[in-house]
């Protein structure tokens, strides 16, 4: 299989009390292997696009049209998981510096960042994702996007991810969406911020 489901950085009960071991083993084991498979699948079709999906996604026009939705509702949600898993941490993280001076720079404050960041995740109805970014122009830009759609398709170089889909928070916080986002922000891999980050300014 040309895309592999990635392992878990860290024990499926590894965030407890933030998030339970069962949502995190049906979210990786099913719902994202599920995303890899059907991402392979289309891919099979069209061995000539190769399988490089940032590439692919960052110009979805170039996807031919019959695997198009199929890649980027599965070949964005295998991105989308793979990111989102080294987002996490058991270990409490400490934003850095750099970053921080970022988020003051874009939205004034942490507090006022991390209540935009908690607005995009509670308002994006339905299913999808929130998302801290570097636009084109290298700053910093709070967004949401529907589904498995990426911010790669707009240009813009996810640091920070948020999975607001049902499955990934209603078996421990039902329908309360809020206290899931609220318990996201105890549990961020600031590190990996920090280098992605560093990456996407470099």
């Amino acid at each position: 299989m040309a895309i592999i489901l990635p392992d878990l950085p860290y024990a499926y009960d590894a965030l407890e009390p933030y998030i339970d071991a069962e949502t995190m083993t049906l979210h990786h084991d099913k719902h994202h292997a599920t995303y890899v498979a059907n991402a392979n699948a289309a891919l099979e079709k069209h061995p000539e696009i190769g399988e490089d999906l940032v590439a692919l996604l960052s110009d979805v026009e170039q996807i031919p049209a019959d695997i198009r939705q199929a890649l980027i509702n599965n070949g964005g949600g295998h991105l989308n998981h793979a990111l989102f898993w080294e987002l996490l941490s058991p270990e409490k993280t400490e934003i850095t510096e750099e970053v921080a001076a970022a988020i003051n720079e874009a939205f004034g404050s942490i507090d006022a960042f991390q209540e935009a960041f908690t607005v995009a995740a509670t308002t994006r109805f339905g299913s999808g994702w929130a998302w801290l970014v570097v636009n084109a122009e290298g700053k910093l830009e709070v967004m949401s996007t529907a589904n498995q759609d990426t911010p790669i398709m707009e240009g813009k170089q996810p640091i920070l991810a948020l999975d607001v889909w049902e499955h990934a928070y209603y078996l421990n916080y039902r329908n309360v969406r809020p206290n899931y986002i609220k318990a996201f922000f105890e549990i961020i891999n600031w590190t990996k911020v920090a280098e992605l980050y560093a990456a996407a300014k470099a």
